[in-house]
């Protein structure tokens, strides 16, 4: 989906609902149940895929994951630029 995609379908919701993740995924291979996990979206990040196409993530989790997940993509990026940046 592209940005202008996610915007057109945005564009027509109350701007004061709630925006959540999502992710159906099966219960196990043999089986045709599925399950639902509903994330809220807690932020973005823009991102470089393999293929150095940039392509934006919406992040969203548990509280403490999310924290520690944007807390390694931080200290990787200053790790490689060599820059501190603040929290």
């Amino acid at each position: 989906m592209r940005v202008s995609e996610l915007i057109d379908m945005l564009r027509d919701q109350p701007p004061d609902a709630e925006v959540e993740l999502a992710v159906i995924a099966p219960v196990d291979d043999d089986s045709e149940d599925i399950t639902v996990d509903r994330y809220s979206v807690e932020g973005m990040l823009p991102w470089s895929d393999d293929d150095d196409e940039l392509v934006i993530w919406l992040v969203g989790g548990e509280d403490a994951d999310v924290e520690a997940f944007l807390d390694a993509i931080e200290s990787d990026h200053d790790d490689h630029d060599g820059h501190d940046h603040p929290h």
